[in-house]
């Protein structure tokens, strides 16, 4: 019995002495982080207030900003391990070892990270613009270090990693969108006439834009009609309406107009010994 109290104050008198000798280090440490908490919270505010000068990318401006916070918690980090009499070399060596082992483990992941510090860099697109990559298409909604995020026609989110993006092929085609509509007519049709129809049409549409001009061509003379393209360019949100509307105007125009549009035929003889 008398051991186990020996033992507990030993203890107590350890617990003590370790708190007297290292207790103001540690509060002092604690402050020291404090501090840089908020002093990387200020500096990292006057960084983002800078860089909204130069207009850059979002995450250019977030990826700057967190760079600058964690740089400067990490001044104070180093201070307050100096002041709790830390060897720092060690401990350098230390993460670093730790560091090539987690690189190894994270090589998908830092992958993904370089690629999207290249997309951030070298801007291939931008949010906002609409492109078509690795099988997928859509708006640039979000480009983030990770992954790039676009926005579907059909209303989902299509999640990219970066990595698959960069090396590889990439339409971008900006804010605009070209429709792609074709119609035929009977070869007996006034082409002149037809034409002057369809861009009328355009212009009646408030979903095209007069700028660049639309492309109104004969592109194939098919068996059975004369090919005409109707490609007028629109803003990328108004692409799946406008397409839709512009086929549907050219049907209800050519049957106004009495202007026909010939369903493909083929005449078929057959001869026998009748014959």
């Amino acid at each position: 019995m008398n051991q186990q109290v020996e033992v507990l104050d030993q203890a107590r008198r350890t617990a003590v002495d370790l708190a007297i000798q290292f207790g103001p280090r540690a509060l002092v440490a604690l402050l020291i982080l404090a501090i840089g908490f908020y002093v990387g919270r200020w500096v990292g505010g006057v960084v983002e207030r800078m860089l909204a000068r130069f207009k850059l990318e979002p995450p250019v401006n977030q990826l700057l900003v967190r760079l600058v916070r964690v740089g400067v918690l990490g001044l104070f980090v180093i201070m307050a391990l100096q002041n709790l009499g830390v060897e720092l070399l060690p401990l350098i060596a230390g993460l670093g070892v730790a560091g090539a082992g987690v690189a190894l483990a994270m090589q998908g992941v830092m992958g993904n990270v370089v690629a999207g510090l290249s997309i951030i860099f070298t801007r291939p697109f931008r949010v906002g613009e609409y492109v078509s990559m690795v099988g997928e298409e859509g708006r640039v909604e979000e480009i983030g270090l990770f992954t790039t995020v676009l926005g579907h026609p059909d209303r989902s989110r299509v999640v990219i990693p970066n990595r698959k993006i960069v090396g590889d092929i990439l339409h971008n085609y900006g804010e605009i969108r070209q429709v792609d509509a074709v119609v035929g007519v009977a070869y007996d049709t006034d082409l002149n006439g037809a034409f002057a129809a369809i861009q009328e049409l355009l212009r009646a549409n408030p979903r095209v834009l007069p700028e660049p001009e639309p492309v109104v061509r004969v592109v194939e003379l098919a068996d059975s009609s004369i090919t005409i393209a109707v490609k007028p360019w629109v803003s990328v949100p108004d692409f799946g309406a406008a397409s839709g509307e512009i086929n549907k105007a050219l049907v209800e125009m050519f049957r106004a107009r009495a202007i026909a549009i010939p369903f493909p035929q083929r005449e078929v003889r057959l001869l026998g010994e009748g014959a």
